[in-house]
């Protein structure tokens, strides 16, 4: 079966997974959804990761889940710019989310990063998604 957005589905595996409470969720590896998952175990909102060995040529990404005191501690994971409707934004119009306390993932020409690093770099580019 083909997926139309995997980084949609990434992002909806995470949202599951953590519904249910699992430790971890695995998905089909990309090197852009490994970045993504770079960029929220830098920030806090996941464990970890690891990609694992191929199998059949496929390699997989596991990403461990993060909980304190019993909640997730992503609250919400939303994709922004779609195949269907690309959202790019200049370094001083990224979105601040929920006033700084939240990230947004942006795709820059220097890999994908936070929108603090973004700024920081002065760097704009496509807004992957939101997470807080």
């Amino acid at each position: 079966m083909s997926i139309s957005d995997p980084i949609a589905d990434m992002l909806t595996r995470i949202r599951n997974g953590q519904k249910v409470k699992l430790a971890s969720v695995t998905m089909p590896h990309s090197t852009k959804k490994e970045a993504i998952a770079r960029v929220l175990e830098s920030e806090g909102y996941i464990a970890g990761f690891s990609v694992s060995e191929p199998v059949n040529s496929k390699r997989e990404l596991q990403v461990e889940l993060k909980y304190f005191e019993g909640r997730p501690v992503i609250e919400e994971i939303r994709r922004v710019s779609r195949s269907g409707l690309r959202i790019y934004r200049g370094k001083d119009d990224i979105p601040q989310v929920q006033g700084g306390l939240g990230i947004s993932i942006v795709s820059t020409s220097e890999g994908l990063m936070s929108d603090r690093e973004a700024r920081a770099r002065g760097h704009g580019g496509e807004v992957i998604c939101i997470v807080s």
